[in-house]
């Protein structure tokens, strides 16, 4: 079962993490699978927000001392750098549950909350996503709790823990996604703050702890805090949108197939059909000139090409999700290069066609049977890829790593019909995005209910 809507429907049990969905799938004889299963714009829904064709989606973003400044500081100092601990609020110990028999540790905490945030609309789903540096020693963890309809303050789910290096290569936990969280009211599947039934969230909080070892002066520095919050119908198509650009307009953005890494690394997912994720960010962390340097691939084979996507599996690894499609472990990732990397949810490509015109990729979260999407080749019940343009006719051009199954970087270019693109990326995954850009390029302008 890929779609997920059906594990969140009315009286639901608390729901499986995307990885069991997959593995489901696979047992079942379903489609091919490319990455993370695709999160379900669908399941629960609260009348008064369930008009058919009305998408509401709100990103809200704290990346600035002034956003800073609004929040509560427990421990943690606003600097012009991020958020970074001072004085440590108190402790907590941990022990690793991805790692057996893991010790446990004592770490010093700061935390930071936001302020409540509303939308102008009950939330049903929310995804939020982080920018950091943790030294080797330190990570974060980011959770998110809300008042439910009948006022109800829910208890705070975990979203993330998250450092930039396994433990391997010095970091302090495995990055992990937190299963079993499911209340009456909520769960979260990986990424992605789910409500159940007919509940809604009128308002939320975002908070995030930053951990080092006790007694060290070591900090995380958090650079960016957001999230996208989201409303959405259980439309099964949507209407094609109008092409606004009215005229060709490509990124020249490499291409590299995933299918060349079939088998590579099995300690994190295998490479292949499970590592699309990381192969569109790496793309797009090369158009920007960015990613990892030579001594940082030193570990990878030689013999393999594209030695950047073995890296950035590695770096986006889940160990409780066990893949790479965690999408706010993508966004961490490339934000390691300099690079500011969010998740939102887009209404349609017009939405997406300001972020080409402006000279920023967008990579996409899609799923399809093949009869579904003309020159694909195949079926999946999750996949990312890069739109990187338009033809003068509208159709979106995208960097397919999938590359039609071939293993080869020069099959990843090709063009897909705008209406049948638009139908397994908005109603399939709630049209859900990754914005990745240098500070010095600016967003386009937002609308008016602004989603990035």
């Amino acid at each position: 079962m890929s779609d997920r809507s059906r594990l969140l429907s009315r009286g639901c049990p608390p729901a499986p993490n995307r990885r069991q969905v997959m593995l489901g799938s696979m047992a079942a004889g379903s489609a091919l699978l490319f990455g993370a299963p695709v999160a379900s714009a669908t399941g629960s829904r609260a009348a008064a927000d369930a008009t058919p064709g009305v998408r509401h989606i709100r990103y809200h973003r704290f990346a600035d001392i002034f956003a800073w400044l609004c929040g509560e500081a427990r421990g943690v100092i606003p600097t012009p750098f991020g958020l970074r601990i001072l004085v440590p609020c108190g402790t907590r110990e941990f022990a690793d549950p991805t790692v057996k028999d893991a010790p446990t540790k004592l770490y010093d905490v700061g935390t930071w909350t936001s302020p409540w945030r509303t939308n102008g609309f009950g939330l049903t789903e929310l995804i939020s996503s982080w920018n950091a540096d943790t030294p080797n020693g330190t990570w974060i963890e980011v959770n998110v709790r809300g008042h439910a309809e009948d006022g109800t303050l829910t208890d705070w789910f975990v979203l993330g823990r998250w450092c930039s290096n396994d433990p391997a290569q010095g970091g302090a936990i495995q990055r992990q996604s937190l299963d079993g969280q499911g209340t009456d009211y909520a769960t979260v599947w990986t990424d992605t703050f789910h409500t159940y039934g007919d509940h809604t969230l009128t308002d939320f909080q975002l908070r995030v702890q930053l951990l080092r070892p006790h007694g060290t002066r070591l900090t995380p520095t958090v650079r960016f805090l957001g999230a996208v919050a989201s409303a959405l119908p259980d439309d099964a198509t949507v209407p094609v949108s109008a092409f606004t650009l009215g005229r060709e307009h490509i990124l020249d953005v490499p291409s590299f197939s995933q299918e060349l890494h079939v088998g590579q690394y099995p300690q994190w997912d295998n490479g292949g059909e499970a590592w699309c994720s990381p192969t569109s960010s790496s793309m797009v962390l090369a158009y920007w000139r960015r990613g990892p340097r030579k001594a940082d691939l030193s570990w990878v084979d030689p013999s393999y090409v594209d030695p950047q996507v073995d890296y950035a599996a590695r770096n986006c690894y889940d160990y409780v999700y066990e893949g790479c499609g965690n999408w706010p472990f993508n966004t961490a990732y490339t934000s390691r290069f300099g690079l500011e990397g969010f998740v939102t949810r887009l209404r349609s490509l017009a939405e997406a066609e300001p972020f080409i015109a402006a000279g920023i990729p967008v990579i996409t979260s899609v799923s399809f049977k093949s009869s579904e999407l003309s020159g694909a080749g195949y079926s999946t019940d999750g996949h990312l890829m890069v739109l990187v343009g338009f033809t003068k006719d509208g159709d979106p051009v995208m960097n397919d790593p999938a590359s039609h199954l071939i293993a080869d970087d020069k099959q990843v270019r090709v063009t897909y019909q705008r209406e049948q693109f638009e139908n397994t990326w908005v109603p399939h995954s709630g049209g859900t995005v990754y914005i990745n850009h240098p500070p010095y390029v600016r967003l386009p302008r937002a609308p008016r209910e602004a989603n990035w």
